[in-house]
């Protein structure tokens, strides 16, 4: 501990009374990783493990701060070893960030991943609400995967590859009981549907509710493992709901759904309303 102290008080030294654009490029780097680990830790069960690091930290920090000699070795032998304790206890999360860095690419912006006029963002929106609302009705279920910055194409290969125009009719056609492609996840790329009956990796989290079947627990297992918005109808209740980042948000109306799309994919101002709509009908793993 009196080393690490001593490197950040080195540290803070050359960059705030010997600045160099080095130094403050390394910090900038670093400042980016732990965001971005804590980020990765809040969706999952990573959280609990990282609250159990810090207090081994601050025990050990309080342990030589009081002399304390035995508490404090072994305080330091668990944190000298504390990268390979969390390669070994986060491996299932340091597994979906690297799947998340091999499928990330360069995408613009605008509905559906391109840079589209509004006329046809609404229709392709218009076109989902439709046909998420009458399958709804009938009870008939669906699970509808948006591809956002992560891309899709192992899962596409799992099932049938369409190409084709969003249209209500179609996706309710694709998801109608008995028929060859109505098993499984439909995948919409960009501004096509690019494939059908695809299988999704279910969700590792434990804490899912035992009322929830397979369709939505393969929806939480794709929104953990990628950014993809993922439109889930239940076949027993009807109940439309969606899935991001781990999270379920469940009885939407045709209105709120329309809100969330308009949302996910209008250019510019999406993120704050997306957060805003789920953080305030989020009923998360329920």
């Amino acid at each position: 501990m009196a080393a690490l102290w001593k490197q950040a008080m080195a540290l803070f030294e050359n960059l705030f009374l010997r600045p160099d654009w080095r130094n403050i490029l390394d910090v900038t780097i670093i400042a980016i990783l732990i965001y971005q680990g804590i980020k990765l830790a809040t969706r999952t069960r990573a959280s609990a493990l990282f609250k159990g690091i810090a207090a081994i930290v601050i025990v050990a920090w309080t342990a030589e701060l009081m002399q304390l000699n035995v508490l404090s070795n072994i305080m330091q032998q668990l944190v000298g070893s504390g990268l390979l304790v969390i390669m070994i206890l986060f491996q299932p999360e340091l597994r979906k960030l690297l799947e998340q860095l091999g499928r990330s690419r360069i995408r613009g912006k605008g509905i559906f991943g391109g840079l589209q006029p509004e006329e046809e963002n609404k229709r392709e929106t218009e076109e989902l609400v439709t046909a998420l609302t009458n399958l709804s009705r009938r009870r008939i279920g669906a699970l509808i995967v948006l591809e956002r910055e992560t891309g899709l194409k192992d899962i596409m290969a799992t099932g049938t590859r369409l190409d084709a125009e969003i249209s209500a009719p179609l996706i309710e056609n694709v998801f109608e009981p008995n028929t060859p492609l109505h098993d499984g996840a439909m995948i919409i790329q960009g501004e096509r549907i690019s494939a059908a009956a695809c299988i999704l990796p279910l969700t590792e989290n434990s804490g899912v509710s035992r009322e929830l079947g397979t369709r939505h627990r393969a929806a939480l297992g794709i929104s953990e493992a990628t950014d993809a918005i993922v439109l889930i109808v239940s076949e027993e209740t009807g109940i439309i709901s969606t899935a991001r980042e781990g999270k379920l948000t469940r009885h939407l109306d045709a209105k709120g759904l329309r809100s969330i799309l308009d949302g996910v994919f209008t250019e510019g101002n999406s993120a704050p309303l997306l957060m805003n709509l789920f953080k305030r009908k989020e009923e998360a793993n329920e």
